[in-house]
């Protein structure tokens, strides 16, 4: 028999997909609807008596006070977000309409979850963020840097390391990481079974809690009691290659990252894996359009640059630094009696030993065929210069042996130095060139023996 009896409303509030909350002027819930269950993990018994507050996130709190001292002043609410942590410890995201009832002395909000449109909002913008971080770093570092702040955007990342695999050694290096227990590994082949390996080999996603894997969990103890809770790796892939791998990780009091974690880190791997590989191919040609290609010495613009920088350094602090010119006497007729091959590399052993004889902080270029200049920053007497011009001159004075060939050769060099003997690059260079002709035209001796 039908009842004639009206559904009470509360019925059809629990109805609803979003949920329904009245709460006091001290932000207690005294009712929640049905939903509040699917949206914040608690039933509404649960939530009645509970702050809105203690449930927020820290970060959200004071706007959210001040949004509710409006909905008391008479002012509504219609599109009001905030988050908060669910029972379960996942964030939700929430849009609310409220207003206050003077009559009941209570807020009657309604809450709907928009966590799914947030994520996909912030996935979309750090996208676009990952791609114009490409544009805008400087280097590989920087990138990595500012990938890694982009993805803290999306989840919490206080552990985040990027490992890059060289398919032709099998070496795993790790130019970015950031771990608060473990320093950066040095780069390592990769062994079989390990982690890192299973990644790069699978092309596959690999999550480890402590409650799945904890053995291998266990295995990554970086020191004593101190084992990750959470491990996530994820492939980069580039054209179906492995060229490195995303890992994220979380110790005891982090949070545990889940499947939704995996899908969202392996999302914008693609287009990380893409940046990689547009920053690596900029560093190339950067590196090709500055250096000379048979000594990978740096070239004569190169050169030019960091004298530049070197004379606005010295007018800046009143400094001083010096220039080598340095040419290889008779040089070409190593090539037309032994060819080209031997003069290569006869360039390629002469500008092997030159860096060994200067600082880390100096340049030492190939201007020309059988031309170096050599930049000593910092020397403020003439005497430094001289010294390592002596030390470059025993250096190269010490036969080389080559195809078979043993090869004597005696070097010219010329000094230059600032600001005695010029105030620009060009006065420096050219009084240093001067200098390194007048020392060719007094010594010139080489010697070939024949092959053996």
């Amino acid at each position: 028999m039908k009842s004639d009896s009206p559904t009470p409303l509360c019925n059809f509030v629990d109805l609803l997909m979003d949920a329904v909350f009245a709460v006091d002027a001290d932000a207690r819930v005294v009712f929640a609807s049905a939903s509040c269950e699917r949206i914040f993990g608690y039933t509404p018994n649960e939530m009645v008596g509970k702050n809105m507050f203690d449930m927020m996130l820290p970060e959200d709190q004071e706007r959210t006070r001040d949004s509710v001292g409006d909905v008391m002043s008479g002012r509504p609410q219609f599109h009001f977000e905030n988050r908060y942590i669910r029972k379960d410890g996942q964030v939700v995201h929430i849009m609310w309409s409220a207003r206050w009832s003077p009559a009941d002395q209570l807020r009657i909000g309604v809450a709907r979850d928009i966590t799914e449109r947030k994520r996909a909002e912030s996935l979309q913008a750090a996208l676009y963020a990952i791609s114009e971080a490409a544009h805008a770093a400087e280097d590989l570092p920087m990138l990595f840097q500012r990938i890694h702040q982009i993805i803290g955007t999306l989840l919490p990342v206080d552990n985040f390391s990027v490992a890059l695999y060289d398919n032709g050694t099998s070496q795993l290096s790790f130019p970015y990481h950031v771990d608060e227990h473990l320093q950066a590994p040095e780069p390592f082949t990769l062994a079989p079974g390990a982690l890192w390996a299973e990644i790069v080999h699978t092309g596959q996603p690999l999550l480890l809690t402590s409650g799945k894997g904890i053995a291998r969990l266990e295995a990554l103890q970086v020191s004593a009691g101190t084992s990750p809770i959470c491990w996530l790796g994820v492939p980069l892939k580039l054209h179906e290659e492995t060229i490195g791998v995303l890992v994220v990780k979380s110790y005891p009091g982090g949070v545990c990252y889940g499947q939704q974690d995996k899908e969202l880190l392996q999302f914008v791997s693609t287009q990380i894996a893409t940046v990689i590989e547009r920053q690596q191919m900029q560093a190339r040609l950067k590196y090709m359009a500055q250096h000379d290609q048979l000594t990978s010495l740096p070239n004569r613009g190169f050169l030019h640059d960091r004298l530049k920088t070197a004379l606005s350094t010295a007018r800046r602090e009143q400094g001083r630094f010096s220039l080598l010119y340095i040419d290889l006497d008779k040089f070409k007729q190593v090539n037309d009696t032994l060819g080209h091959g031997v003069g290569d590399q006869l360039l390629q052993e002469v500008a092997a030993r030159l860096k060994l004889c200067v600082r880390e902080s100096d340049v030492v270029a190939r201007v020309g065929g059988d031309e170096f200049v050599v930049l000593l920053q910092h020397t403020p007497l003439r005497q430094q210069a001289t010294r390592v011009a002596e030390k470059i001159r025993s250096t190269l004075n010490d036969a080389f042996t080559l195809d078979g060939h043993k090869l004597n050769i005696v070097p010219s060099i010329g000094i230059a130095l600032y600001p005695d003997d010029g105030d620009n690059e060009q006065q420096l260079l050219e009084h240093a060139d001067k200098v390194m002709y007048v020392a060719k035209n007094t010594v010139s001796k080489w010697m070939i023996s024949a092959p053996r």
